[in-house]
């Protein structure tokens, strides 16, 4: 092998160690990407769950006054899950963060409270919320058969869940 040719060979190596590295930098940028997209999530769900009522949260039900005054909160709350069921379904979501967020979503819809905000507003939402109707509907959280969705057959969910919190499990 010529001296030509070996500075040949160490150039070409070179660039596949270059190549290598740049996409290996090009996948790491992706997920720190992800994961500041993800996390813009997490903090406007803790936006949302500080202006629920703490009663809510821990799985108790609501009088009529205190539900009405809380439902502006309910519907960013299921906005927000509606958004993420929706970006789910189009991929845009990794895996193990939709299992955590879709778990959270599931204790939350199944909490007395947010089963009464829940009716409240199901009949106002006609043509919306499509993603999380569904998300319901695959969980077993609404019953199919009545025109307004009605939670009753859900279980009660374990109160130490935080929806958004990536060391759910």
């Amino acid at each position: 092998m010529t001296v030509f040719e070996s500075v040949q060979t160490v150039a070409s190596l070179a660039t596949a160690v270059g190549v290598a590295i740049a996409a290996w930098q090009l996948f790491l940028t992706k997920q720190q990407v992800q994961s500041q997209f993800e996390d813009s999530f997490t903090d406007e769900y803790r936006r949302i769950s500080a202006q629920l009522p703490l009663a809510a949260l821990l799985g108790q039900p609501l009088g009529k006054v205190e539900l009405e005054a809380s439902l502006r909160a309910f519907y960013e709350y299921f906005d927000l899950s509606n958004e993420e069921a929706f970006l789910n379904n189009r991929g845009r979501l990794r895996r193990e963060t939709w299992e955590n967020w879709c778990e959270g979503i599931e204790q939350h819809m199944a909490r007395p409270a947010f089963k009464q905000a829940w009716e409240r507003l199901v009949p106002c939402l006609n043509g919306s919320f499509d993603d999380l109707k569904e998300l319901m509907a695959t969980a077993g959280l609404v019953d199919n058969e009545s025109p307004a969705p009605s939670l009753a057959h859900a279980a009660e969910p374990a109160l130490d869940n935080a929806h958004g919190e990536r060391q759910r499990g």
